[in-house]
């Protein structure tokens, strides 16, 4: 290399040594603030493990923000923009979400009792093994949200989007889904125990070796559903669509079994 060239290169390299020694007291700063509620903006900030219980962070931008384990029980997060944010584990129990952007969010394992969801945006989010008991979710969209395992028990879900969501396992005992689209998901082993199921949608859903003991599901449309090993019994399927559905050793609600 030539005395020019290495002349060249040493300021180069000492400005890009500048510039990002620079962009971490900005991040740090940038976090600080969020935290001291100074700022609505910590976008890819690393805010893992910290508390905002009953904190006001409506409108807030956490995008792509590491919130695992951090712990937003009863905090106000209405309109918020969580887009992509890990919140693995974390506590958003009893915690205002609605209207909340977390699609693509990473939720495994989150505690989510008693939270609202109405208008949230969840499409593509990973929810399993969640815990989302008595969660009021309205016309939220969790098309294509990775629910399994899911404690989705006596929970508000009507005129939500779960279409070709997995839904494999979830409990839906008691829940209130009423008109709510589960076109082309997975329920695989799903519990449906005295719910709520009136007008949904489940065309071409698996509900293989679904228990729905006792669910209430008048006017489902269930066309071109998978019902082998499903039981119906003491369910109630007045007026409801089976046409093309692939039965299977399923269990009528009159308590017969089909071959």
């Amino acid at each position: 290399m030539t005395q020019a060239r290495r002349n060249t290169v040493k300021p180069l390299a000492f400005g890009f040594l500048l510039a990002a020694l620079a962009s971490y007291p900005a991040r740090a700063d940038q976090r600080d603030d969020f935290i001291a509620g100074r700022s609505k903006d910590c976008a890819g900030c690393d805010l893992s493990g910290v508390s905002f219980k009953r904190k006001d962070l409506s409108g807030v931008n956490l995008s792509g923000a590491n919130l695992a384990d951090a712990n937003f029980h009863d905090a106000r997060l209405t309109n918020a923009t969580l887009a992509g944010a890990d919140l693995t584990g974390a506590n958003l129990n009893k915690a205002d979400l609605i209207r909340a952007n977390l699609s693509g969010a990473k939720m495994h394992q989150a505690m989510l009792y008693a939270a609202r969801l109405d208008g949230a945006k969840l499409a593509g989010a990973d929810l399993s093994q969640a815990m989302m008991g008595a969660v009021r979710a309205s016309r939220a969209d969790f098309s294509k949200a990775n629910l399994q395992s899911v404690d989705l028990r006596k929970s508000r879900i009507a005129d939500s989007d779960f279409s070709n969501a997995d839904l494999t396992q979830v409990a839906f005992d008691y829940a209130f889904a009423r008109a709510s689209n589960f076109n082309g998901a997975s329920l695989v082993g799903a519990r449906l125990l005295n719910a709520e199921f009136m007008q949904t949608h489940l065309e071409k859903a698996d509900l293989s070796n679904v228990d729905a003991f006792g669910a209430k599901m008048r006017e489902a449309d269930l066309s071109s559903a998978i019902l082998s090993g499903t039981s119906f019994r003491r369910a109630d399927l007045t007026d409801a669509k089976l046409e093309g559905s692939l039965f299977g050793k399923t269990q009528m609600p009159d308590g017969t079994v089909t071959p």
